[in-house]
């Protein structure tokens, strides 16, 4: 059996913030149930069972959202519970959680530290920005809300990394972003998406807005590494991966979708976070099996698709390091097949622009790892 990968979302698509350019509540729009509220106990039951029958060498549980912490701290620990009983083979555990900091405490930053959960923290930059984007109910700003909770993660030593949705606004703010954050040593940038059907957004991200933002962030992670300062920035840390003769941890970079599976707070399964529409659903963690899960027609189906090359990928230089790219980033199909990438031209100008210098990198840290 292969290792075993969830994104669970123990409190559906529900959130206490209301960002503006959430992926999600796109995605929960476009299903027949919105929301299936707070995941019960046997569901949580249920898939840490199945999960130790079905994974081998290691089992890593992802939490998100919506905002994954409304399920409250009692389900975390409910989790260990059911961690410490159903893993009888000593298979490695790795927890992890994406949460928006609103409602982090010491007891909650205790409990993260102590259980050696690694917790990814959304945070859009600068104090401007952030603002802007990332509002509370009430529509007010949650910059220093987040900061104090990151401080609370600095006290008591939880292994912690930035999340930063790459908008318009932080896009044209590039270096100021990048100087913001580069703190925390550990930075995740994802593009801001469209809706599914295409249709764009004040926070819309260009191709050309997207391939500045990655020149002039890859001079700044550059140039830091040059200084002996360095600051891992995913998708750089992954084409140099590539370079290095490695295969990259971000299934964006792979030439098709990798086999992981989406929980919803129900039990229904979908086969990546982006759709966890009706069309895709693979079954329900409360019926199924792991293995029937995966072998079930959407899922071949699903993975069929993402493997569907345009055709102009083939004849491309860049092919070998972003292989296509994110399918979701090739929506809307047009007749059951993936469009082109919608940040292509981005993306060769930042390869013509950085190439270079990623090589250089990768031979440097190859050296270092002999």
């Amino acid at each position: 059996m292969p290792p075993m990968s969830m994104l669970i979302k123990p409190a559906s698509g529900l959130c206490n913030m209301r960002c503006k350019y959430c992926f999600y509540s796109d995605v929960t729009e476009n299903r027949e149930t919105k929301q299936y509220g707070i995941m019960n106990e046997q569901t949580l039951e249920n898939l840490v069972r199945k999960a130790f029958f079905y994974g081998e060498g290691n089992c890593f549980f992802g939490f998100q959202g919506g905002e994954p912490t409304l399920a409250g701290l009692d389900y975390y620990k409910k989790l260990l519970y059911y961690q410490n009983l159903y893993n009888r083979s000593g298979i490695q555990v790795l927890n992890a959680i994406q949460t928006n900091g609103y409602v982090i405490d010491d007891e909650w930053a205790k409990f993260f530290a102590e259980n050696h959960f690694l917790v990814g923290v959304s945070l859009d930059g600068t104090k401007e920005i952030h603002d802007a984007l990332r509002l509370d109910s009430a529509k007010n700003g949650t910059h220093q809300r987040v900061l104090d909770s990151i401080r609370l993660f600095q006290k008591h030593g939880v292994d912690y990394n930035i999340l930063c949705v790459v908008t318009d606004a932080v896009a044209k703010n590039a270096k100021q972003v990048y100087r913001a954050l580069k703190q925390h040593k550990f930075l995740q940038f994802i593009p801001c998406l469209d809706d599914l059907n295409g249709q764009t957004h004040e926070h819309s991200l260009t191709a050309k807005a997207y391939g500045e933002f990655l020149k002039q962030t890859f001079d700044e992670y550059y140039k830091d590494i040059q200084n002996g300062n360095y600051v891992s920035v995913r998708t750089f840390d992954n084409y140099i991966m590539v370079l290095m003769g490695r295969v990259p941890e971000d299934c964006s970079m792979r030439s098709g979708c990798g086999s992981y599976f989406v929980i919803e707070a129900d039990g229904s399964v979908y086969p990546c976070d982006f759709y966890a529409l009706d069309d895709y659903r693979l079954g329900s963690i409360n019926e199924n099996s792991f293995i029937a899960l995966a072998k079930s027609q959407n899922a071949k189906r699903f993975l069929e698709q993402s493997r569907m090359p345009d055709p102009k990928c083939a004849e491309c230089k860049w092919h070998f390091l972003c292989k296509g790219g994110c399918r979701r980033h090739r929506e809307p199909f047009d007749n059951g097949n993936p469009g082109p990438n919608i940040f292509c031209e981005g993306f060769i100008d930042f390869f013509e622009y950085a190439y270079g210098r990623m090589k250089e990198l990768a031979e440097k840290f190859q050296s270092e790892s002999l």
